[in-house]
């Protein structure tokens, strides 16, 4: 199973209303840290109301919770951009760059 399928599935557990995985590994081809984990470059934007009440930090910390098992071996990096409903719905639903494609091309 390909990595952006794992994050998917164990991101889940959030409920996510939104949820796209961006694989950014050949962006960083022969970077020693990556080379030597074995793992990809992730970018996500992820929209929950789990989120709710959370700062950044406690956003990450749920994410990193479901997602850790897979550091280092398959996920060098994350970059992560956590919402609420409510904040996506301010930034007019649009909370970043949303023209590149998502890891599995379902970005649902």
């Amino acid at each position: 199973m390909d990595t952006a399928t794992l994050i998917r599935q164990r991101l889940n557990e959030l409920h996510p209303q939104a949820l796209e995985i961006f694989d950014d590994s050949h962006e960083h081809a022969g970077h020693a840290g990556a080379m030597e984990s074995g793992g990809g470059h992730f970018q996500l934007v992820i929209v929950s109301d789990r989120f709710e009440g959370k700062n950044m930090l406690a956003r990450h910390r749920m994410i990193y919770q479901a997602v850790g098992d897979l550091m280092p071996a398959r996920i060098h990096a994350l970059a992560i951009r956590a919402f609420t409903p409510g904040e996506l719905d301010a930034a007019d639903g649009t909370p970043d760059d949303h023209s590149r494609r998502p890891a599995d091309n379902r970005g649902s």
